[in-house]
């Protein structure tokens, strides 16, 4: 979830960052946000050394019992910056009768990430953390909030399930915490979480992070947040310089072949490759373990792996711990499950499809780059998707570097109409140098970036594109 906001959209406006949001400043240490000692040793424990800006201006603000409205991505710490106030708050003593937080997300991976890293800055206190999410058995989370976790984590749907069993009570609870509340938003979950904040009590604090600020999202905050702090920690984030952004312009037909010269020629520490549609995952990830396992040695189809919302949900666990131990080296994945992907060690994306919303190839490309290591996400793009990469261009203000695998035809070399005039408009100019290159050898060119708009009339011989803001 992964995209900064206040960067101007097809229409010019702002996408979402709130008026009098401020971008806070990383702090030097730990030691300066207002931890306890015992916090303080569970970070030092954890390996944590330098805050994060989301850390350094969350942390200090969710303290001092203030509601937060935060915008920020993953892959910047904000997972550490909301469960470290919370476990700060569980130190001292609460009130009885159910938990005293409960982290609502989006997805069940996130469900589990959340709780892994409560139990890992939780690890030698009496503070425990339960995830409920569906796909499991309910009887063995029945049985889990039977031993009074104080923290809860999980998707709204089963949190709800819970509810109306009477099996999780909101009497106790001094913290909610919103994850990824547009994501939550996009899939239909607002019903279900306002029906959870009713039921909870109107004095607890609440934070809210969220990728983008949408209005349905600032809805949500101004009637159920008391006067939230407002807090923009995705300043230049879509732009993020440790990322680089590529794109290859390849037929539909030749886009497997183009995988796997790509992963070849990168051979990615760990990658994801991003389909649209689960049929399409899983047919990627048949083609890619079978030719991998034929062109190298048998533990190669072993390094593959698919994951998408019609697996069960023990499968979908396996797969996403093989992938954060590293056995799992390339990820086929759906939109769905890609937000509950946070592994650090992710240097190549490679969307195989590309996203129909620009906000979801920002999430897509957040998946690398993680923690300020470097990444690359590659974009595969047919003639008439054209008009997608313009305006994931003009979402996040940059123009996407056009690649090339030397001696890979990306195109049938049968007879093709006259070369597509490009004619490029507004500040998304592409290199004199580029076009000048592409006149100059037309039949081994690939087909320009096809139009934003076109017109088409009988007989008036080849299509002609335009791109256009």
């Amino acid at each position: 979830m992964d995209n900064g906001s206040g960067h101007p959209t097809e229409s010019g406006a702002p996408t979402g960052v709130m008026e009098g949001a401020v971008a806070p400043q990383a702090a030097g240490s730990f030691h300066t946000l207002g931890l306890s000692a015992a916090t303080l040793a569970a970070v030092d424990r954890a390996g944590y050394t330098t805050p994060t800006p989301v850390q350094a201006g969350l942390i200090p603000r969710a303290l001092a019992g203030i509601d937060v409205l935060g915008q920020a991505r993953t892959g910047t710490g904000k997972t550490a910056a909301f469960v470290l106030p919370i476990l700060e708050k569980m130190m001292h003593p609460g009130r009885p009768g159910g938990p005293r937080a409960i982290v609502l997300v989006p997805t069940r991976e996130l469900a589990v990430q959340v709780k892994d890293e409560f139990e890992k800055l939780a690890h030698g206190t009496k503070i425990h953390c339960v995830a409920v999410y569906g796909g499991k058995p309910i009887k063995g989370q029945i049985d889990k909030l039977a031993k009074h976790p104080a923290v809860v984590v999980g998707t709204p749907g089963r949190v709800l399930d819970h509810m109306s069993r009477g099996t999780l009570t909101f009497g106790a609870i001094e913290m909610v915490t919103l994850d990824e509340a547009d994501r939550m938003l996009d899939i239909g979950f607002r019903p279900d979480i306002e029906k959870i904040l009713r039921r909870c009590p109107d004095s607890r604090q609440t934070l809210l992070l969220s990728a983008t600020v949408p209005p349905p999202v600032q809805k949500l905050a101004t009637r159920y947040m008391r006067d939230p702090e407002i807090m923009d920690f995705s300043v230049n984030e879509l732009a993020v310089e440790t990322i680089e952004q590529r794109y290859f312009t390849v037929d539909p037909t030749r886009k497997f072949d183009l995988l796997e010269r790509l992963l070849d020629r990168e051979q990615p520490r760990q990658a994801i490759v991003f389909c649209r549609t689960k049929r399409g995952t899983d047919k990627i990830y048949e083609k890619l373990a079978r030719r991998r396992s034929r062109s190298r040695d048998r533990g190669a189809a072993e390094e593959v792996a698919c994951i998408h919302g019609d697996l069960s949900q023990s499968i979908r666990d396996r797969v996403m711990r093989e992938f954060r131990e590293g056995s799992v080296r390339i990820l086929v994945a759906t939109d769905v499950v890609g937000r509950g992907i946070d592994v650090s060690s992710v240097s190549h994306i490679v969307n195989y499809d590309i996203p129909e919303f620009c906000d979801d190839y920002v999430h897509r490309v957040g998946r690398t780059g993680r923690m300020g290591r470097e990444g690359i996400a590659f974009t595969f793009v047919s003639p008439e998707e054209g008009p997608q990469l313009t305006r994931i261009e003009i979402r996040i203000e940059r123009l996407l570097k056009r690649d090339e695998i030397e001696g890979f035809e990306a195109f049938d070399r049968r007879p093709k109409p006259a070369p597509v005039e490009h004619v490029p408009t507004g500040g998304f100019q592409r290199a004199a140098a580029e076009a000048a290159a592409g006149e100059a050898a037309p039949e081994a060119e690939e087909p320009k970036r096809p139009p934003a708009s076109a017109g088409l009339g009988k007989g008036r011989g080849p299509k002609r594109h335009r791109r256009a803001l």
